[in-house]
């Protein structure tokens, strides 16, 4: 199967009950077997602007940039292609962002979280900084792939506070990550064999501060068959309950197998000229 044919995407974005903007943003192309979700930060629109900048940097510079090798191979040093063009072209997106904010007074401070999906040869490659987050269903279990770069999340593995105190923290949203913020940046970059049946979502934590990872396990095993189905549903869930936040999802369904033959990725870039 192609990747257009193994991978099936929706995405949905709202600004939520109480923000008058969305500071988030989306992009997702089946074809390319790539996800990519931003949560910006920042006064007035700079938010916005990051995570705009963001999502359109990468999902360009990705597709423009040429590689002699196929994102599965590995390079001389060793180091999958995959992670070497994704660390490289965050570093590129992390200088603009924080360029522009050193740069233009009403952008200083933004920022943006980030979580890339990289469907390619059968696996997947995750990179992300800050608290969006990926999760994974298979086989009935709901797992989060990722783990947040945030306080909370630093207080919760020291041991200094409990789950309980943590679903209440006022500290939730303190990133301790970001693109943008500073001159270097240091995502964090993980492989995973995919399997057919599999089901992904990437989201802002517009919708994990609203819905509990019961609950949205529960929605992805009852809708998983309709990806434009389970979006919009999870959307809604986090409205329902107080939509405090931005909420974005973005749903990858895997309908089959993906493996990669010697030139695909050539092959594919060609169709973006």
């Amino acid at each position: 199967m192609s990747l257009s044919e193994a991978l099936e995407m929706a995405v949905r974005t709202d600004p939520g009950r109480l923000r008058p903007h969305n500071e988030d943003a989306v992009f997702c192309d089946a074809a390319l077997g790539l996800a990519i979700l931003a949560d910006g930060m920042g006064g007035y629109n700079a938010g916005e602007v990051a995570s705009s900048m963001a999502t359109t940097l990468l999902a360009d510079s990705i597709v423009r940039t040429p590689d002699d090798r196929e994102p599965q191979e590995f390079d001389p040093s060793g180091l999958r292609v995959a992670h070497r063009q994704l660390r490289e072209r965050i570093e590129e997106a992390n200088a603009e962002i924080y360029f522009a904010a050193q740069n233009q007074p009403q952008f200083a401070g933004m920022g943006t979280t980030l979580v890339v999906a990289w469907f390619y040869d059968n696996r997947l490659t995750v990179a992300h900084l800050g608290d969006s987050r990926l999760y994974r269903l298979r086989a009935g279990r709901l797992e989060c792939l990722t783990r947040d770069h945030s306080l909370l999340q630093e207080q919760l593995d020291s041991g200094m506070i409990s789950a309980e105190q943590a679903r209440v923290s006022r500290r939730r949203n303190l990133v301790t990550r970001a693109l943008g913020v500073d001159l270097r940046v240091n995502p964090e970059l993980r492989d995973f064999e995919v399997q057919p049946g599999d089901l992904y979502l990437l989201c802002s934590d517009g919708l994990s501060d609203m819905v509990d990872d019961e609950e949205i396990g529960q929605a992805v095993q009852a809708l998983g068959s309709d990806p434009d189905i389970l979006a919009e549903q999870l959307v809604q869930m986090a409205n329902d309950n107080g939509g405090r936040d931005n909420v974005s999802v973005i749903v990858t369904r895997v309908r089959g197998g993906f493996p990669a033959h010697a030139g695909w990725w050539q092959k594919l870039l060609s169709r973006f000229g």
